[in-house]
C-alpha cells in the first residue's frame, strides 16, 4: 500500500470535484465562499458516510488499510470512474501489485503489425516504450531502429527530438501529455516495484515542465481515441484519431492512427 499516493489521490479528486455535482454540498445564499476549488472534506466525510477526523488522517496519510467497504463508500461520494476506482483500490493495497515482465514481441503479434499495411502502428509496454513497429510508422513518425532503445519511448521521443520528428506542433501537445501521464499513473499503481518506470517518471518530469504538472494532477483515466494533431517535416499539419488497445494477456499496448477520409492525413496515409 502507498499511503502517500493514496492521500494525493483522494485530495486531487476532492479539489477536482465541483460542488454543482454533490447537490449537498451546494452553498446556500450568503454562506461564506470556499477558500479553494472542489468539495470540503466535511463534505467528502459526510457523503461517505465517515468521520471528519478519519477521512483527514486519509488525506494526511494517516491510515493503513482502509477497508473495502470505506473505498466503496469514497468511490462514490467522490463520483469516481471505473478506472479510477481500481486506481483507488491499487494504492490502497486492496489488489496485489503486478509483475513487469519483459519478453519477446510474440511472432504472430509483429506479424499482426505488419498486415495493418498503410496504417502507422507501434507497441508500448507499461513504461509507454516502443518495443515493436511498422513501415507505415517508419514512414509517418520516424525511424524507431536508428534510435537507441533507453530513448525510444513515445514520451520521450518528442522531448529529444523536436525538430525533426513527427510530433505536436508547438504549444499542442497538452492533450496527449496529459493522457499519456494518467496511463503511466495507472502503471505506477500496477506496477509499484518496477525502479526503471520510476527513473522514466522522474526524468520525463524533469524534461517537460507540462508532464511534471499532468503529473500532479493524479489524473487516472481509461484508454480511449484522441484527437492528435501532427507537424510533418515534408507535409505540414496533419490530424489523426490516436486509437490505444491493450492486447489480451499480455502487458503490451498496439497504438494505430487513422485519418478521416479525403483529408491531408489520409492522402498521407495512401501508398504510392
Amino acid at each position: 500500500m502507498s499511503r502517500a499516493d493514496l492521500a494525493d489521490f483522494l485530495r486531487r479528486r476532492r479539489e477536482s470535484l465541483h460542488p454543482d455535482r454533490v447537490p449537498a454540498a451546494v452553498d446556500p445564499p450568503g454562506k461564506r465562499a470556499r477558500r479553494t476549488p472542489g468539495l470540503r472534506r466535511e463534505e467528502v466525510a459526510a457523503q461517505a458516510g465517515i468521520s471528519v477526523n478519519y477521512y483527514e488522517r486519509l488525506e494526511q496519510a494517516r491510515v493503513s488499510h482502509p477497508s473495502p467497504e470505506v473505498l466503496g463508500a469514497l468511490s462514490a461520494a467522490l463520483r469516481l470512474t471505473d478506472a479510477e476506482r481500481e486506481h483507488m483500490a491499487r494504492l490502497a493495497g486492496q489488489i496485489p501489485p503486478a509483475t513487469a515482465e519483459r519478453r519477446p514481441v510474440p511472432a504472430e503479434t509483429r506479424r499482426m503489425l505488419d498486415q495493418l499495411g498503410p496504417i502507422p502502428a507501434y507497441l508500448v509496454d507499461e513504461r509507454q516504450d516502443i518495443v515493436a513497429w511498422n513501415d507505415a510508422a517508419v514512414a509517418l513518425i520516424t525511424d524507431f531502429g536508428r534510435i537507441p532503445a533507453e530513448d525510444r519511448n513515445a514520451l520521450k521521443l518528442p522531448l529529444l527530438l523536436r525538430d525533426t520528428l513527427c510530433s505536436a506542433p508547438p504549444g499542442e501537445e497538452g492533450e496527449f501529455v496529459q493522457h499519456t501521464a494518467a496511463q503511466l499513473r495507472t502503471a505506477s499503481a500496477r506496477y509499484p516495484t518496477d525502479r526503471a518506470l520510476s527513473e522514466l517518471i522522474n526524468e520525463l518530469a524533469s524534461l517537460s515542465p507540462d508532464f511534471a504538472a499532468a503529473w500532479r494532477d493524479h489524473d487516472v483515466r481509461p484508454r480511449t481515441t484522441l484527437r492528435k494533431r501532427l507537424h510533418h517535416p515534408r507535409l505540414g499539419v496533419l490530424d489523426f484519431d490516436l486509437h490505444t488497445l491493450l492486447l489480451a494477456g499480455s502487458n503490451l499496448q498496439l497504438v494505430m492512427y487513422t485519418a478521416t477520409p479525403n483529408t491531408p492525413a489520409a492522402e498521407a496515409l495512401t501508398p504510392r
